[in-house]
């Protein structure tokens, strides 16, 4: 399967990028809803988190590890940030590619995503 995420990682689509390793990439939201809005993004595809198997949990650990960084990095790690991931169509996935969304750089309510 394909995604807009694969593309980009593929660099067939171009991107912010604020981080990568072997495993993850993570890149600028195009639509941000706060000033500092992240997407934590494996690069093997997974749909959702209902596909993820029980040998991609260090995967799944790397993603909030890479957030953890990134916050930072960024300087919201001390104030407080938001991490989100949804899951399928009634959830607000839009990209069936899973990823966590890294928002901070304002108060946050409670909102969702």
């Amino acid at each position: 399967m394909d995604s807009i995420f694969m593309k980009i990682i593929r660099r067939e689509i171009p991107a912010a990028i604020e981080y990568e390793d072997d495993d993850v990439i993570a890149i600028k939201d195009i639509n941000p809803i706060a000033p500092i809005h992240i997407l934590i993004i494996p690069k093997k595809f997974i749909p959702t988190v209902n596909d993820i198997a029980e040998a991609d949990a260090p995967l799944i650990g790397k993603l909030f590890l890479v957030a953890k960084r990134l916050a930072a990095d960024k300087g919201v790690a001390e104030g407080g940030y938001r991490l989100v991931m949804n899951v399928g169509k009634d959830g607000g996935q839009t990209v069936f590619h899973l990823h966590l969304h890294l928002i901070a750089g304002k108060k946050l309510g409670h909102e969702t995503i």
